[in-house]
């Protein structure tokens, strides 16, 4: 049976993996990263300045509220066909290795970037579906002019394409306690063991300095 769970295991990452890889061969995808599997980033915007979205359940949600502790972010939409969902995937396995260190020491949040679209009841189906309904782990939702605001803090813009369809973002984007970008990771090229080691840095009483230490290093 042990052989079994494992070769199972293995065939889901093989899985895992060829998504990844096919996901960034979708056209119309964005690549922020411009090749950079993982990148330390010195961002003078505030990511948590003052907003306020909607997240899952209907509650309003201030951004700067969640200061204090890194927020993990990444952006999708509930009917995206195929590489949202790896990343989500890849969302949750982070989340699995941060355990009980995920809402007590770091959040997650996830934004929609078709929000004409994305109601909260759509948010929390996709989150059941996917199997990230988790305490500190955010879906958030807004107006439009909220959601492109926030992704300009990212440097990020939303692209419909012709068909109605919106480009994806690759990316995971780790927010210090102090609302800026530290780390902006290429999601199918960074093991999750990597990012989850940067929260558990980011969280503690020196993580600035050791997680820009950790950078140089790697």
């Amino acid at each position: 049976m042990a052989g079994e769970s494992t070769l199972a295991q293995q065939l889901l990452g093989l899985i895992t993996a060829f998504m990844l890889a096919a996901a960034l061969t979708v056209g119309g995808c964005n690549d922020n990263t411009e090749g950079a599997a993982r990148s330390a980033a010195a961002g003078e915007a505030d990511c948590l300045a003052d907003l306020k979205l909607v997240d899952q359940y209907g509650q309003q949600v201030s951004l700067p509220s969640l200061k204090g502790r890194p927020v993990l972010f990444d952006f999708f939409y509930a009917t995206c066909p195929g590489p949202c969902l790896v990343l989500t995937a890849r969302m949750r396995s982070i989340a699995d290795k941060l355990g009980s260190s995920l809402d007590s020491r770091a959040s997650f949040v996830s934004i929609t970037v078709d929000p004409e679209h994305d109601t909260p009841a759509q948010l929390l189906a996709y989150a059941k579906e996917q199997r990230a309904v988790r305490k500190g782990w955010l879906f958030l939702t807004g107006t439009p002019a909220q959601i492109d605001a926030l992704m300009a803090r990212f440097k990020l813009t939303r692209q419909h394409e012709s068909d109605g369809s919106v480009d994806h973002v690759l990316e995971f984007f780790l927010v210090g306690p102090d609302g800026h970008l530290r780390f902006q990771y290429l999601a199918s090229e960074v093991h999750s063991e990597r990012i989850a080691s940067d929260i558990e840095r980011a969280a503690g009483r020196n993580g600035l300095v050791e997680g820009q230490n950790s950078s140089a290093a790697d």
